[in-house]
């Protein structure tokens, strides 16, 4: 190796020892207690120090290229390929999408250090607080974290909401995307979810009113009588027998938190390589191949294995279910109002199903639709094209179309005072005092 050679400090440890043993005062065996290594590797050592000397202490694979490493014209390939179209991704990330979308087989660790060296990528660390950790659920089913994530998806400066349910025991996920976070992406996710798996036992959910609410509905017809929470996710989940359990911090669901910066990170990155830009291609990229992607790389098996979810077909059509219930009155004309529309009942079969100033329920289903039910019966209707015209009153009193003098409109307003509404409830309170007036005259 010349006048100079590279050694470690580990390699140079062995040289006393093994110079001990040349002069007799130390075995093989003692030097392998010492240095801490199987004596088969001391034995080898020590031979190789004895033909060649300090050299023989030098690992022999020093200053050799590996058979396993890449060519320059491979790595040239690859950080060309990320400069191109991944800037910003992760070396997993980027790796996965190389080897999914351009054919390029590369180690992610090995990713991790070329783009190091080249000045394209560096890692971000989080200074998180220490919070204990909180136990999975034993089952599939068990517990289903709700919660939306308000983000600029499609990096045009609008905000829209990414609706993400993760199972607690497994990280299951399901998700879809909307304009905000509502409780109609909210109950089609549900429903969507329950479709596939079957029903939770419970969800974990913040506190917000699209969730959970802080009054409680009444029957209009006994106001003892309570009809479920003050939100449709409220009742929609007592009829399904859900429990809710309420989160008073964002540290309580964590993994549904955690899996927003999975969403952020891989979801938006994804949106943005394949030209994605409105809401119904990032749904239909979603179910088609983002979630099963997730699901199988980010699943973990229960503890269980028994599934905690309940069957579905014992409630029947789910639309029924999962929509939103209203209580509305049947005013006189057979009309009901909602949001500012009306709609004209048609007489049913029976006549007794409904009558004027009775309450029926609005059920208005998932993709608009709406319909009445009186005891579980459909009532047909139409919708009226403007609000329905009250019925016109008949004028009681004589108004004359000229002008009158004073003397004239008074002898007017003294005819008109007898036709009074008031004064003919009161007819008999004016006739009495109208026959003690003339017993006075007749008596004077």
């Amino acid at each position: 190796m010349g006048d100079r050679m590279t050694i470690r400090k580990k390699e140079l440890r062995r040289k006393p020892f093994f110079d001990a043993v040349l002069e007799g005062k130390m075995t093989l065996v003692e030097c392998q207690e010492k240095l801490k290594i199987s004596y088969r590797q001391v034995r080898r050592s020590f031979k190789r120090y004895c033909t060649e000397g300090d050299d023989g202490l030098c690992h022999k694979s020093r200053g050799k290229k590996p058979c396993n490493t890449y060519p320059e014209r491979h790595k040239s390939k690859v950080l060309a390929a990320y400069r191109e179209k991944y800037i910003g991704f992760g070396p997993l990330l980027a790796a996965e999408k190389m080897q999914k979308d351009d054919g390029i087989l590369v180690n992610d660790e090995t990713l991790r250090l070329w783009l190091k060296k080249a000045g394209l990528w560096t890692r971000k660390r989080k200074h998180v607080v220490y919070r204990e950790r909180r136990e999975r659920r034993a089952q599939f089913g068990d517990l289903l974290q709700i919660d939306g994530s308000i983000h600029d998806w499609f990096s045009i400066g609008k905000h829209d909401c990414l609706l993400n349910m993760v199972d607690d025991a497994t990280g299951t996920t399901f998700a879809l995307l909307d304009t905000g976070e509502t409780t109609l992406i909210l109950l089609t996710c549900l429903k969507r979810w329950v479709e596939k798996y079957g029903i939770p036992n419970s969800v974990y959910v913040d506190l917000k009113s699209v969730y959970v609410g802080t009054k409680h509905l009444k029957n209009k017809e006994d106001d003892s009588d309570e009809i479920g929470g003050f939100s449709v996710f409220q009742q929609v989940c007592d009829a399904l027998g859900i429990k809710i359990v309420k989160a008073y911090s964002p540290q309580a669901k964590g993994r549904v938190e955690r899996k927003h910066q999975v969403f952020q990170d891989r979801f938006l990155k994804d949106l943005k390589l394949y030209g994605i830009k409105t809401i119904e291609e990032a749904n239909q990229y979603l179910e088609n191949e983002f979630l099963s992607f997730i699901n199988l790389k980010f699943s973990v098996m229960p503890k269980d294995a028994e599934n905690a979810h309940r069957n579905a077909a014992i409630y029947g059509d789910l639309n029924e279910t999962i929509c939103w219930k209203i209580k509305r009155q049947v005013r006189n004309d057979w009309t009901i109002r909602y949001n500012n529309e009306y709609y004209q009942l048609r007489e049913p079969d029976d006549k007794n199903i409904i009558k004027p100033g009775q309450f029926i329920t609005l059920k208005k289903y998932l993709n608009g639709e709406i319909r009445f039910w009186a005891d579980n019966i459909h009532i047909k209707h139409g919708v009226l094209s403007r609000k329905p015209q009250a019925p016109s009153k008949t004028k009681k009193y004589y108004i004359p179309k000229e002008p009158v003098g004073l003397a004239q409109r008074n002898h007017i307003l003294k005819k008109n005072s007898q036709n009074s509404p008031w004064r003919q409830s009161n007819s008999a309170l004016y006739n009495r005092k109208a026959f003690t007036t003339t017993q006075q005259k007749s008596s004077s």
